[in-house]
């Protein structure tokens, strides 16, 4: 596999799409020069971190869905990634704050899966403002009454809903019959209840942005929603564990092709996320990457600050090509 090291930054989506290899050259203990060095032996790409503007917490990786493609490989009594409790990710989110962070983002797994997380998501939002990742269906459904108060609190909550495409049998295909119906169910709650919402959805090779949008918006209006919600647009990452051969990306790539302002950019350089290993909480680099133990930083958020982030894992390579981020647009 070679190292990227030619003309870009609109790479064919063709060039993530090559042969598996093998979990264990990506999974190590870390092994200095794999680290340091791509497979040619190239000194690899690297992000060095400024300031920690975002801190993700990683609810657990349990979901009432199972979908194929989760790029958490989540499911239903999933345990990959145990459950967060509030008091486990109280000290964070006070030293958050110390380090002047502005957000607190959630993902899992469906964080509303987790019983604890309203609890959560009420004590953050006290702290800063927050922001949810959730597929908006019934484990969301069934917290609306918990939920509704949270609007009032100091700081603003926002979520991301996830609508793959805007057709519901394609939808439904991978994430469940009637899915989609209480997706939308769950956007037009969250809006009657005053919270801001935003939508992730899936890129498809090839595809009219503009066009697919306002598909969306067309079902929007269908189902009562009549804002023209924003969205973020994700390829495919691929399932933990995995690397789907995607080009390595290099320190030359870094050097040559991005400005500083989209190095910048990159998840790694402004954010961390809390994630429960056993029943201890670590710090990792990012929300991509907490399948690979390399990337866990350390016990705080500032000494998860002081290493160099290796553009090692191969979602690394769907950021600098795609421009891709899990923050809100």
């Amino acid at each position: 596999m070679s190292s990227i090291d030619t003309e870009m930054r609109k790479p064919s989506l063709d060039m993530a799409v090559k042969q598996r290899i093998a979990v264990k050259q990506i999974i190590s203990p870390r092994h200095g020069e794999s680290w340091t060095h791509t497979r040619q032996g190239d000194p690899r790409g690297f992000i060095e971190t400024t300031a920690l503007k975002e801190l993700w917490i990683h609810t657990g990786s349990a979901c009432n869905l199972s979908c194929p493609f989760c790029l958490e490989g989540s499911h239903p009594g999933d345990t990959r990634i145990p459950l967060l409790t509030l008091d486990e990710v109280k000290p964070f989110i006070h030293e958050a704050v110390e380090l002047g962070v502005q957000q607190l983002s959630f993902t899992g797994g469906e964080p509303f899966v987790n019983r604890d997380f309203v609890n959560i998501l009420d004590f953050a939002s006290q702290h800063l403002p927050c922001f949810v990742l959730t597929n908006g269906t019934q484990a969301l459904l069934g917290r609306a009454k918990q939920l509704a108060p949270l609007s009032n609190n100091p700081h603003p909550i926002s979520f991301r809903i996830s609508l793959d495409y805007p057709d519901q049998s394609k939808h439904d295909e991978g994430r469940g019959e009637g899915s989609f119906a209480e997706s939308l169910r769950g956007i037009k709650l969250l809006r009657e209840q005053g919270f801001k919402v935003s939508i992730a959805r899936q890129m498809t090779p090839g595809e009219n942005e503009q066009a697919v949008n306002e598909s969306f918006y067309s079902i929007f209006q269908e189902n009562g929603i009549s804002e023209r919600l924003a969205f973020t647009v994700f390829p495919d990452f691929g399932l933990p564990g995995t690397d789907d051969g995607s080009p390595e990306v290099t320190e030359n790539c870094m050097l040559k092709y991005p400005t500083a302002q989209s190095r910048d950019d990159f998840m790694c350089s402004h954010t961390r996320m809390l994630v429960k290993r056993g029943d201890q909480i670590r710090v990792f680099a990012c929300t991509l990457v907490d399948d690979d133990p390399d990337y866990d930083l350390g016990a705080s958020l500032a000494e998860s600050l002081k290493p160099r982030i290796m553009l090692r894992h191969h979602r690394c390579f769907a950021c600098y090509s795609f421009g891709a981020s899990c923050s809100a647009p």
